[in-house]
């Protein structure tokens, strides 16, 4: 007699997950059926002691997983616990490049996805530019001329010539174009390298073709002519391929660490500092709080402190809530 099938099966071996993970996947399922934003307030350690029934350690474990993904900030003290934050651009970054370091990824690559990409952000950024961004761009291209640098800042202004990029990714509304443009763009700033042995004068070269090109980009742009603009960001990225193979520029592999990550937040707020553009807001800032600042008004939104608020909202229609903060 033939044994049934399931009687043959070899039993299927179960991993189990670790007690401080499965707590973790609990609070993101909180934070993302309470439509949670950027600001908002995780109870406190105890509390969540009691919600799930774990130990001081599991739950600190549990928000320590969050914090290292960048869904949470945790801070310590009466008053501490866990902030739920915007993931930063900069971890972002770090994990795809990360992943990309086993990856075969050239210059040509880069310069291909950015001239598909490029022309189209800056386009649609045209109409939301306003006289702050005008001013910061101004003020890049002030700083990117190649007379204001000597040999040792040269590879710097190649990086700065990125911010100009930055902040008309800024004023694009399409949040996901402008996320994708802006990993490209500290991708170089971190990633492409010259070699010592390049000539003074093509880095000179370079920056004047630059600032040449971000003059008329600006100029169309202050004019409102949004075709002019994709035209001539393509022509640049046309360009700036040719000045970086001509200067035989190279792509280093290596993973970036997390002191890197602080030098990228460094600079984000240095530049802050400098021109005050919405372009370049702190670590952790809000897509809320960037329209809050270049509008001017202070967008409303429900009150929602820990999870049993946050649970008592769930019924609400996430899209209703979100309209309240747009």
């Amino acid at each position: 007699m033939a044994r049934d099938a399931q009687t043959v099966r070899e039993p299927m071996e179960i991993k189990q997950q670790k007690r401080g993970d499965l707590v973790a996947e609990a609070i993101k399922r909180l934070i993302t059926e309470g439509n949670l934003l950027p600001g908002d307030r995780l109870p406190r350690e105890v509390e969540l002691q009691q919600m799930f029934a774990v130990s001081k350690s599991t739950i600190r474990d549990a928000l320590k997983s969050l914090e290292v993904q960048g869904l949470i900030k945790v801070s310590t003290g009466p008053s501490g616990g866990g902030m739920v934050v915007e993931v930063p651009l900069e971890r972002t970054f770090q994990l795809m490049q990360n992943y990309l370091f086993f990856k075969e990824v050239s210059i040509d690559d880069i310069y291909m996805v950015r001239q598909l990409l490029e022309p189209e952000l800056a386009a649609g950024a045209v109409p939301h530019l306003t006289e702050a961004d005008f001013e910061a761009l101004e003020h890049n291209m002030a700083c990117c001329s190649p007379a204001s640098h000597d040999r040792s800042e040269l590879l710097r202004q190649r990086q700065a010539d990125m911010d100009f990029h930055d902040i008309l990714a800024a004023a694009n509304p399409n949040s996901f174009l402008r996320f994708t443009c802006e990993l490209v763009n500290e991708m170089i700033r971190q990633l492409i390298v010259f070699g010592n042995e390049t000539p003074r004068r093509e880095h000179e070269k370079f920056g004047t073709a630059n600032v040449d090109i971000h003059r008329r980009i600006t100029d169309a742009a202050r004019a409102g002519d949004a075709q002019r603009v994709r035209e001539l960001m393509h022509f640049h990225m046309q360009e700036a391929r040719t000045y970086i193979k001509r200067m035989n520029g190279k792509l280093r592999g290596r993973l970036i660490l997390d002191s890197d990550i602080a030098d990228m937040q460094q600079r984000v707020r240095s530049q802050l500092g400098t021109n005050g553009s919405r372009a370049l807001a702190p670590e952790g800032t809000s897509a809320v709080k960037r329209v809050a600042k270049a509008t001017g008004k202070v967008p409303a939104k429900p009150k929602v402190t820990g999870i049993k608020a946050a649970a008592a909202t769930k019924a609400a229609p996430a899209r209703k809530r979100r309209a309240t903060s747009s």
